[in-house]
């Protein structure tokens, strides 16, 4: 387990995530963070990061960096997507395992499991058919990861760990009007469209393909727990077990927004995945559970948009 002084590293410690783990190593007392910016540190230059590693020796490791994006971002920018995150992944845990690094968590996606797998998905239903098509270059660099990850646990003996959110959203989210996600385009398209007095709002797809939502700070303390409770090589699917529609989770959000018009469906736009919930019987059975329910995750995640407009700019 980790103790209080020990040296962790969260990289990606800006992104909602990186942050999120952050803020819950020191509500529970870490004090040995370390950390560095793009500009300090490119994960993607591999002679920076062993020279960092080579330095600092963490001795846990979060990474929690990567390039990530909604439908446009991922489907516009296949090439973009699988290399810079498979390049800094490996660069990562590879010199974590050169430098001795005790433990290290690989933060990955649901994304990686079949577009039409058994729901709900299992962890034990990796590469069993073929991926989503819109973000099948992140899901491959995504499986790369976890993958090397379970190679060097059984060549080399490491203890390194995976875990596989589902969709997430919180404080600090990305906002931008296309490279953002789902619940942070809501949100921000609501408010917007509230602030102008807009009469109706138009959403992609037909608002029927179901999802399960994870508030970051959840994942967060899931994250923390893993680190000190679990070893193994099959990954940790992280996520509430529940699931709505995507008309639903509209709906909800205009609702937090306090946006009153008329909510239309563009059917020409992807739907993307049809079903996508995440099995955590297993995190269960290890003795955690999520604490935040959608609707306040939503209001605290607007809270935070309204705090910090600058986010809506990214």
């Amino acid at each position: 387990m980790m103790q209080k002084d020990s040296k962790i590293y969260v990289a990606g410690h800006r992104g909602m995530v990186g942050s999120a783990i952050i803020r819950e190593l020191q509500r529970q007392g870490y004090t040995n963070i370390i950390t560095r910016t793009h500009k300090d540190l490119d994960l993607c230059r591999q002679d920076q990061v062993e020279r960092f590693f080579a330095e600092e020796k963490p001795e846990y490791v979060f990474l929690a960096a990567a390039k990530v994006g909604g439908i446009i971002a991922n489907s516009s920018a296949l090439a973009d997507f699988m290399y810079d995150n498979m390049i800094l992944e490996m660069n990562v845990i590879h010199s974590a395992w050169k430098n001795g690094c005790k433990k290290l968590e690989f933060l990955g996606s649901s994304c990686i499991y079949p577009r039409l797998a058994p729901q709900p998905m299992k962890e034990s239903c990796l590469l069993t058919s073929e991926l989503e098509q819109t973000n099948e270059a992140y899901a491959l660099a995504k499986i790369s990861g976890l993958k090397y990850c379970e190679y060097l646990n059984r060549q080399y003996g490491t203890d390194y760990i995976s875990v596989m959110p589902t969709n997430l959203y919180g404080p600090n989210d990305n906002y931008h009007p296309e490279h953002s996600h789902v619940v942070p385009a809501l949100i921000r398209r609501f408010h917007e469209a509230k602030e102008q007095g807009l009469q109706e709002v138009t959403c992609w797809g037909d608002g029927s393909p179901l999802r399960e939502f994870l508030y970051v700070d959840d994942l967060a303390n899931l994250c923390v727990f893993l680190m000190n409770n679990y070893s193994g090589n099959e990954t940790v699917n992280a996520g509430t077990g529940k699931e709505l529609t995507i008309k639903d989770l509209t709906e909800l959000v205009a609702k937090v927004v306090g946006y009153q018009g008329k909510i239309l469906w563009d059917t020409s736009r992807p739907n993307g995945t049809p079903r996508k919930l995440l099995d955590v019987s297993k995190s269960r059975a290890l003795g955690w559970s999520y604490s935040t329910e959608l609707e306040e995750g939503l209001r605290l995640s607007y809270e935070d948009f309204l705090n910090n407009p600058m986010r809506a700019e990214r």
